[in-house]
C-alpha cells in the first residue's frame, strides 16, 4: 500500500485516479480547491491553493507518491504552469515521486513526426495558449528538473475529458512520447485512472514521457 496525495482530485481526472487508488487500499489523500460532491469513502480530503509551496508541503509531506492532476483552467488559467513548476519543487525537496496527468498535445502521432502540439489547426484560438503550456512542461519545463526528481508525465489519449466521454473497458494501452493510436486515440477517465494507478505500483519508469489510449 502506497500513501498518495492526488492534486486537483476532484477534477475529471483527479477524481477517477482517487477513486482508483483508493479502491485499491492505497491511502489516498486529495487537495483541491473545493469540497468533493460525492467524496470516496476512506479519501481525506484537504482544501487549498496548489499553487501556494506551503500548502504543497503540508498536504505532500508523508506520500511516498505525489500525482499532479491539475486542470489548465478555470481557476488554474494563466498560473497553470507556475503550480506545476511548485509541486516538482516540493515534490523533489522531500524526495516524493511525481506522477503529472499531461496533454497529449505533446505527443508525436508516429516516431520522429512533430508533436501534435506543432499544428493547431482546427481546434478553438482560445484554447491554443493552454495547450502549448502543457506541452511546454514535458518539453522544456520537466526535462530540466534536478536528477534527484523522479517524475512521470503520463498523457492520456487526445480525445479525453469530460466533454469526451468514452467507454470504459477495463483495459489500456501504454506508450511513450508516440500516441498507441496515430490519430491521437480515445480513452474513458476510469481506464486511464487504471493505467496510471498501475504505473504507481510498478515504479518501472522513471523520468520518462508515457501514454496511455485504448
Amino acid at each position: 500500500m502506497s500513501r498518495i496525495t492526488v492534486i486537483g482530485g476532484t477534477g475529471y481526472a483527479g477524481s477517477a485516479i482517487v477513486a482508483e487508488a483508493a479502491g485499491r487500499g492505497h491511502q489516498v489523500t486529495a487537495l483541491s480547491r473545493s469540497a468533493p460532491e460525492e467524496p470516496v469513502p476512506h479519501v481525506t480530503y484537504l482544501q487549498g491553493d496548489a499553487g501556494d509551496e506551503a500548502t504543497l508541503s503540508w498536504a505532500i509531506a508523508d506520500a511516498d507518491v505525489v500525482v499532479d492532476a491539475l486542470a489548465p483552467r478555470g481557476a488554474q488559467a494563466g498560473t497553470w504552469r507556475d503550480s506545476h513548476r511548485a509541486i516538482a519543487r516540493v515534490a523533489d525537496a522531500t524526495g516524493v515521486r511525481l506522477i503529472i496527468v499531461g496533454g497529449a498535445s505533446s505527443l508525436r502521432p508516429a516516431p520522429g513526426a512533430d508533436r501534435f502540439v506543432s499544428d493547431l489547426s482546427g481546434i478553438p484560438e482560445e484554447l491554443h495558449e493552454e495547450i502549448r503550456e502543457g506541452a511546454a512542461f514535458i518539453i522544456e519545463d520537466l526535462p530540466a528538473t534536478p536528477a534527484t526528481l523522479d517524475w512521470l508525465f503520463v498523457s492520456p489519449a487526445l480525445r479525453f475529458g469530460a466533454h469526451l466521454p468514452a467507454e470504459q473497458l477495463g483495459r489500456y494501452r501504454l506508450g511513450d512520447d508516440v500516441a498507441v493510436q496515430s490519430d491521437g486515440g480515445v480513452i474513458s477517465a476510469a481506464d486511464y485512472a487504471l493505467g496510471l494507478v498501475d504505473l504507481v505500483e510498478t515504479s518501472d519508469h522513471h523520468r520518462a514521457h508515457l501514454n496511455l489510449g485504448h
